[in-house]
């Protein structure tokens, strides 16, 4: 649903009308909306020579041709060279993504709420641009709203970080920011609806717009771009800032006359000899060039980047910001303004990558019948192939299997007919990983434990017998000279002796415990965390499986640990790791186990030691498809949902079932009515 011509924005510009002095200028209090409201002949004429006064008019470079990127995505790049600058001030790279608003495979998309939202408060969460782009598996992505994290404020050191965003932001419908009064005004909005229909609202201004069938909202500070004029330097009275309208980095974002395009533009600064910034008229002059006939100036400085996806996902550097150029990193921002799109279409079409745990239905059409070659792998080497079909056909399928769950393939494609031979980008997909989670046990597991010289014993055999050992207690475990607990995170519940001799604990403790595993072992991942003072070799069923903070080779019971814990010396913060795979496979039993640790400490005469270990499992599970059957005349259409499955057929339930013949693991599958009972399943 799109807003009705009835609906009135306040100063929404969507006329002939230019803005005037008064209407870029921010003002404290609006009590209601104002209605948009033509100018008179006269007081146009006169604001267009006011304009004119106030906007140079620049004579520069023109932008270089546009290069697709992705259907309905075109990238496009300006520069101008020193000593030859026209009107611009200084040296400027210009990288500008145009976006074709009427192509049904565009979807734009802002940074969604925090999942501990708070209005004004914690609405976002930071990100850098790349990062946003690779977690939402966006093709591209740009800097979008002015934003204030909790720690940091417009500059945060880390990801994760709660933001209040700066003026309005809608994302996939649902409001992130609301208008209100920000403590810096930014209120020059830009709306979508759900089919990408833009609206400007230069001063969104609480209460706000009407935002009945809004999809997306992103908010800048001023306008730089008119109805095709540039008002770029009107802003520096308007909106009067110390820094803001120096020579800077730029984000802008601008829309075509006839509302088809969107353009989302950067300027790189504050770099000598590549590019220096813009002011805000030049800013204007560069959005004009690209085609844009409305714009406003977003977040910029060491915000402004613009990331695209390759072919693989991850993310590449469009423009070159002054924050990665100083800090070797992108900065982590609270707003974000990305672009779904699928490929350029090639020779490669209508490709769609279904990846179970282990096994992925790949399927993918030919622009002109094709032999069908597949190459993939863990790496970019892509050592793997599956088997070359040589029937040249317009529609091809690759049914994997032996897959390793939650682990991501690289693939290409290799199309041949007669001697032309087509080779795809190299492409990307990640399987599944369907476990359940088990707790085996947690910190106040109970332990027996051990001080007296163990060397030459094999103690961490699972038949050891441990019954004679000193006593038995549950975790945390601990040994003090002081005779009290240090202050810990997890209580310290069992108290270990000391060595009488040197009234400090021992170098070495040993500790022992058994657990039970019911499930099968394959596929299963063991889960430790441990609070360890100071190291600790760790066994399943006598088998070594980890070291913490021990040094390599045989360990005696006079070894000392090579580290101690945290920055505070002390277990106050966890140890976490997990085992899979061959050591999981070869020495987890079904049935009774036990873990061995002994733990040491740092130092003779160290007055203290702790340990404690939580165990959990998470275990393989089948997920089963759902298979759905369509009839139409004397046509059937089985559908199915996952991919990495072979249709098979039978007769009767419990008749002989077999592989349907032909390409059955790609869903749709088709066939005829033969008049007779037959059943469906899926097998893997």
């Amino acid at each position: 649903m799109q807003p009705t011509p009835k609906t009135r924005f306040p100063v929404m510009i969507i006329s002939s009308a230019l803005i005037s002095p008064a209407q870029l200028r921010p003002q404290a209090r609006l009590p209601a909306p104002p209605t948009c409201r033509r100018l008179a002949l006269a007081p146009l004429l006169s604001l267009a020579l006011w304009l004119a006064s106030s906007a140079p008019i620049l004579a520069g470079p023109l932008p270089g041709p546009w290069t697709p990127l992705f259907k309905g995505v075109d990238h496009s790049v300006g520069t101008n060279i020193t000593g030859q600058l026209g009107s611009l001030s200084a040296l400027q790279v210009v990288h500008c993504v145009r976006v074709d608003l009427t192509d049904p495979d565009v979807k734009l998309f802002s940074t969604p709420r925090a999942p501990t939202y708070v209005a004004e408060s914690s609405e976002t969460l930071t990100r850098s641009v790349p990062n946003f782009l690779k977690l939402y598996s966006l093709q591209i992505v740009a800097d979008a709203n002015f934003y204030s994290a909790s720690s940091g404020g417009a500059d945060p050191s880390s990801e994760g970080i709660a933001c209040e965003v700066y003026g309005p932001q809608i994302s996939a419908g649902t409001v992130v920011s609301a208008s209100a009064y920000e403590p810096d005004a930014r209120y020059a909005s830009l709306l979508f609806t759900t089919n990408n229909r833009p609206f400007w609202v230069f001063n969104n201004r609480p209460p706000g717009t009407n935002t009945s069938g809004i999809y997306t909202v992103v908010t800048g500070f001023y306008p730089i771009v008119s109805n095709g004029v540039n008002v770029g330097a009107a802003s520096i009275t308007a909106y009067p800032d110390s820094a803001i309208h120096q020579l800077q980095p730029r984000t802008a974002y601008g829309v075509s006359q006839d509302s088809r395009y969107f353009y989302m533009m950067t300027i790189d600064g504050r770099q000598s000899g590549y590019s220096d910034g813009a002011l805000d008229s030049e800013t204007a002059y560069w959005m004009l060039q690209f085609g844009g006939w409305n714009a406003v100036s977003m977040d910029g400085g060491g915000s402004t980047a613009m990331y695209m996806a390759d072919s693989t996902g991850n993310p590449l550097a469009l423009n070159h910001s002054s924050y990665l150029a100083s800090y070797s990193r992108e900065r982590c921002i609270g707003s974000h303004l990305g672009v779904y799109a699928k490929p350029v279409p090639g020779f490669f079409t209508n490709l769609v990558a279904l990846a179970d745990d282990t096994a992925a239905t790949i399927t993918w059409t030919t622009i002109d019948p094709a032999t069908t070659q597949f190459h993939y792998g863990l790496t970019t080497n892509m050592n793997l192939s599956a088997p070359t079909n040589l029937t040249l056909t317009s529609t091809h399928a690759i049914l994997l299997t032996n897959l390793t769950p939650f682990s991501s393939y690289y693939y290409s494609l290799i199309g041949t007919i007669g001697t032309n031979r087509y080779v795809s980008s190299n492409l990307l997909f990640t399987t599944t990983n369907y476990v359940v989670t088990n707790g085996i046990f947690g910190f106040t597991n109970s332990w027996n434990y051990q001080t007296a010289n163990l060397d030459g014993v094999n103690w961490t055999a699972r038949t050891y017998d441990d019954s004679a050992w000193i006593n038995s207690g549950p975790g945390l475990l601990w040994a003090d000279s002081y005779g009290f607990s240090e202050s810990l995170p997890l209580p310290m519940i069992t108290q270990m002796p000391i060595d009488p001799n040197s009234g400090y604990p021992f170098v070495t403790y040993y500790l022992r415990t058994h657990f039970t595993f019911t499930n099968g072992v394959a596929g299963v991942t063991l889960i430790l965390e441990d609070y360890v003072d100071d190291g600790a070799v760790f066994y399943l069923n006598g088998t070594e499986i980890n070291r913490v903070r021990m040094p390599t080779g045989t360990i005696y019971n006079a070894t000392l640990a090579s580290a101690t814990p945290c920055t505070t010396m002390d277990a106050t913060c966890p140890d976490d790791w997990a085992i899979s795979g061959s050591t999981v496979a070869t020495n987890l039993m079904v049935g009774d186990n036990v873990l061995a640790v002994e733990v040491h400490n740092n130092n003779a005469r160290s007055h203290d030691i702790t340990f404690g270990l939580s165990l959990t499992a998470t275990v393989p599970y089948a997920f089963s498809p759902t298979l759905n059957l369509a009839s139409t005349n004397n046509a059937l259409a089985l559908i199915w949902n996952r991919g990495g499955f072979n249709l098979q057929q039978a007769n009767a339930p419990t008749g002989t079932w077999a592989n349907v013949s032909g390409v059955a693991f790609s869903s749709p599958y088709v066939t005829t009515n033969a008049g007779t009972n037959r059943f469906f399943r899926l097998r893997k």
